[in-house]
């Protein structure tokens, strides 16, 4: 008697929500050090607009230097963060000045958009479902903060399936009010693998306003841990 053929080895366990999530981290915001230039155009619904252009230090997930260059009205303002603490640097104050990861930096975005994107640290994951848009699979993860002081309360998250490329997400206050969406777009090679290098982020609550950010110019290369520190972020600002 002929014995049932056995099983296909592809037939593998699917990865969990922790494992999609720190892949996609991996992709928006990798665990190396690097520098990278960050221009911000932010577009009212009255058709205004104006830009702002950072440069951005990171270490690991939980260092980070944003460095104010352009307007030359702001420039010399640091937003320095080590872990989950956030101080603000401006050359007309002293002392530094404790802030919010929630406070608005311009536009759409807010401190921790730039400052702090460690998504895999601050949030626990849930996988909803999996989606077909454009022809592609997505699994859906529902992200729940696990600290008050986080961006965000909650994040909907869409990557990727074949590529593990975040594609979309949905940000949440506490209230549960949907505050606004961001697309994830123009990959493009930067550090070693393709990363998205343009986001739109689409205020919920009025219509036709948004901010779109451009990244450029990344450099992967060992940062002195001097540079995360107030006494050298004081320097920085009389630059």
């Amino acid at each position: 008697r002929d014995r049932p053929a056995p099983k296909a080895a592809a037939e593998t366990a699917p990865p969990t929500a922790e494992e999609i999530l720190r892949r996609a981290d991996e992709v928006r915001n990798p665990t190396l050090d690097y520098a990278v230039r960050v221009t911000v155009t932010s577009k009212k619904a009255n058709g205004s607009s104006r830009a702002h252009v950072y440069e951005v230090l990171c270490s690991g997930r939980d260092n980070a230097v944003v460095k104010t260059i352009k307007p030359p009205i702001d420039k010399g303002r640091v937003l320095l963060m080590r872990d989950k603490d956030l101080w603000a640097f401006l050359p007309s104050v002293s002392k530094p000045l404790r802030v919010s990861f929630r406070e608005r930096l311009i536009g759409e975005v807010a401190n921790g958009d730039l400052a702090r994107t460690n998504f895999t640290g601050d949030y626990t994951p849930t996988l909803l479902r999996t989606e077909s848009q454009d022809g592609r699979e997505h699994y859906v993860l529902d992200l729940i903060a696990t600290a008050d002081d986080v961006t965000y309360a909650r994040v909907v998250l869409w990557v990727e399936r074949e590529t593990f490329h975040p594609r979309q997400a949905e940000f949440y206050a506490v209230s549960g009010r949907l505050l606004k969406t961001c697309t994830y777009a123009r990959y493009l090679e930067m550090g070693g693998r393709l990363r998205p290098t343009q986001l739109l982020m689409s205020d919920a609550t009025v219509k036709g306003q948004h901010s779109i950010l451009e990244y450029e110019r990344m450099v992967v290369e060992p940062l002195p841990a001097k540079y995360f520190t107030k006494d050298y972020l004081k320097r920085l600002v009389s630059r």
